[in-house]
């Protein structure tokens, strides 16, 4: 977590977070239902797009098959997502799943070669939201090109799935919670005497009642089913800590802020650990809303599932995290015994930094300590494994975390967080990757609180 002084807005330009997030996929051409698939022969394949918004919504957000994330452009016309099926396929169905930045006019077209291009689609009254779209055509390539957008904004989609003739279908899966459901009704908030009003949601999957859910700031310790707002003043930073069944539970996590007279400069973070899942979504009175934190589908998995989940995905190093303070909390290698001097992995990361020019504990590379303390771009990179790549591969996250060693921990939660923008190491600011939100003119924010 760096903090930025209340004159330092990051102008994160992001459209409204508000739209359901729904499945996208590519059914059959009409007349030929019973012959398309309901897999989604898009998803996990390789996207490629005209522009991108930033390094949070990257052209992959549209077919990962996380509902929570999104693929969004640059703010001007025309724009295109383009996806790779792998081989040519008698395409037969698209659903098209906008944010609410969406296209009022625009094509969807097909290629053999991905250069020449045939259109299967064309509107120039696109109404957002979810659009189903029978269509009839071939090829390995398939893209929707926008032409005319409906906001100020770029185009930006949930999700972009294929269906395809002859496919499979596949076992259902969950569908995680949308975010307009999981943010739920935002009319009622008070509005703000000071700088910006703080909401408490209650998102445990019912595991605790609102009794039990608390939150403590500046002497200040209250259940939000007494009181689930906060009036947050200007001039007030550090800490606002969240706890689960009371008061000083050891189920507790925070998120950090710097308020201003009329700014709101916040992130959640996992630079020492993990706690509880967290997600805050700050809206702002001239339309700015964003949400970072943990995806939905994390937040409505259970905290064992989540645990595991972790041993699941991480190196065999970064499996002790999930066990050394369960069932309450996964800490970062750098508070971890086993990375530190002496530890059985203590030197996970020494050879790598000696390397690239830099005597740094395993430890200190993780917690961008000692000699790293000054160096942010080198203290990413050296998590991330991008050291020694240029400027612009060290700012590409498609080139982050590749090749061992590398902070997988960090991984981890960025790829379980909304945008997959997360805090996992002191400097994972730098090239814009961390969950940090600024806004000026706050209205309100909302804490999700998930066990």
């Amino acid at each position: 977590m760096r903090l930025r002084p209340s004159t330092h807005l990051t102008p994160l330009l992001a459209a409204m977070t508000l739209c359901a997030a729904f499945l996208v996929g590519l059914t059959s051409s009409p007349g030929s239902a019973a012959a398309c698939g309901t897999a989604d022969a898009a998803q996990g394949r390789t996207a490629t797009a005209s522009s991108v918004e930033n390094a949070g919504t990257p052209a992959s957000a549209a077919v990962d098959g996380n509902a929570g994330t999104r693929w969004s452009s640059a703010f001007s016309d025309p724009q295109w997502l383009q996806v790779d099926l792998g081989s040519v396929q008698s395409v037969c169905q698209v659903v098209l799943t906008w944010e609410a930045a969406y296209a009022r006019a625009f094509r969807v077209e097909v290629s053999t070669s991905g250069t020449s291009w045939t259109p299967v689609y064309s509107t120039t009254t696109g109404t957002g939201g979810t659009q189903t779209l029978d269509v009839a055509g071939s090829g390995r390539y398939i893209r929707v090109y926008g032409t005319t957008r409906a906001t100020i904004y770029g185009y930006s989609l949930w999700s972009f799935a294929v269906r395809v003739a002859g496919g499979t279908t596949p076992t259902p899966t969950p569908t995680p919670t949308a975010p307009d459901a999981f943010w739920g009704d935002t009319s009622t908030i008070p509005a703000p005497r000071n700088v910006v009003m703080v909401k408490i949601l209650n998102r445990t999957n019912g595991q605790y009642p609102d009794s039990q859910v608390y939150w403590s700031y500046n002497g200040q310790a209250h259940s939000i089913a007494e009181q689930p707002y906060f009036d947050m003043p200007a001039n007030t930073a550090g800490r606002m800590y969240f706890y689960l069944g009371s008061p000083n539970s050891q189920y507790y996590d925070f998120i950090e802020f710097t308020v201003g007279p009329s700014v709101f400069n916040g992130n959640t973070t996992r630079v020492d650990a993990f706690g509880l899942k967290l997600a805050m979504r700050l809206h702002a009175r001239d339309g700015y809303d964003v949400a970072v934190g943990e995806d939905y589908a994390t937040f409505q998995e259970s905290r064992s599932a989540t645990f595991q989940r972790f041993t699941n995905e991480v190196p065999a190093e970064f499996r002790p995290l999930a066990q050394v303070q369960a069932p309450y909390r996964i800490p970062a290698p750098g508070s971890a015994a086993v990375f530190q001097p002496g530890g059985q992995y203590a030197n996970y990361f020494t050879g790598y930094a000696s390397q690239n020019g830099v005597n740094a504990t395993t430890s200190q590379v993780t917690g961008c300590a000692g000699p790293l303390s000054e160096n942010p771009k080198l203290c990413a990179a050296l998590n991330r494994h991008v050291a020694g790549l240029s400027d612009a591969q060290q700012s590409d996250s498609s080139q982050y975390y590749k090749t061992a060693p590398a902070n997988y921990y960090s991984k981890f939660w960025h790829d379980h967080a909304i945008g997959k923008r997360a805090y996992g190491f002191p400097y994972d600011d730098y090239a814009d990757q961390s969950s940090f939100i600024s806004h000026g003119n706050p209205q309100y924010l909302l804490v999700a609180v998930g066990w």
